[in-house]
């Protein structure tokens, strides 16, 4: 049964990652502005195109359905990212010439931590993931998922957790917390002194691409106004 249900979680898997006729780039940076701007240690967020995104796109209530890490390697290799398929593996930056994406910094990260969280993810590199639920995902294609709004994101927790790491950031969360870098953190109020808060760092299970750009502790860039960007030069129409 155990074997069975890992044919059926590829096979599912595969026809999650193939592209849909739908998707429609707005604001495409070019990979030669990406390139320049990135940094390692960022995490670049992407919208995807495939049929899991959409899925994802449902669950999150976001633009963002897949996240990538940026390590600073050679051109074709300088990212890391968990793949549906193929579990954590390095990746180029072209493969995302056509999406939309957006860059999250993370902010004052020492040296050392930094290098910490990039070798963090590089010894992730070669993890698979066990596909025995990801049927789970394939609910969410429906055209009117039956997941009510509260549910949505622990719906992503479901399953063995592995097809989970395979599409919500687990590994970046993972990695950013090994030297506790906070990304959402639940926040407590004290009840000895209301004014004080006390921040939970939350289960990495529950991290999605999303809350990289709402997390208040990384920094939205955007390469064209890194490059020096300047409205009078645009050729506008009247």
């Amino acid at each position: 049964m155990a074997q069975l249900s890992r044919m059926s979680g590829k096979r599912i898997a595969r026809f999650l990652q193939k592209q849909t006729r739908y998707y429609q780039p707005f604001g495409v940076i070019p990979t030669r502005a990406l390139r320049a701007t990135l940094r390692p240690g960022d995490v670049l967020l992407v919208e995807g195109d495939r049929r899991i995104s959409a899925a994802i796109k449902y669950l999150t209530h976001s633009t963002w359905s897949h996240a990538a890490f940026y390590t600073g390697g050679p051109p074709g290799g300088e990212l890391i990212e968990a793949d549906l398929e193929a579990g954590v593996r390095i990746t180029g930056l072209g493969d995302y010439a056509h999406l939309n994406t957006r860059i999250c910094r993370p902010v004052g990260l020492k040296h050392a931590q930094l290098e910490a969280v990039v070798d963090y993810m590089q010894g992730a590199v070669g993890r698979s993931y066990d596909l025995k639920n990801v049927v789970d995902l394939a609910r969410y294609l429906l055209p009117r998922p039956p997941v009510p709004h509260r549910f949505r994101r622990r719906m992503l927790a479901l399953g063995s957790g592995d097809p989970t790491r395979a599409i919500c950031s687990t590994v970046i969360a993972e990695a950013f917390h090994s030297v506790h870098y906070p990304i959402l953190p639940d926040i407590e109020q004290s009840s000895e002194d209301a004014q004080r808060e006390i921040l939970h760092i939350r289960h990495y299970s529950l991290f999605t691409p999303r809350d990289f750009d709402l997390s208040p502790y990384f920094d939205v860039i955007k390469p064209t106004l890194e490059e020096g960007f300047d409205f009078r030069k645009l050729p506008l129409a009247e």
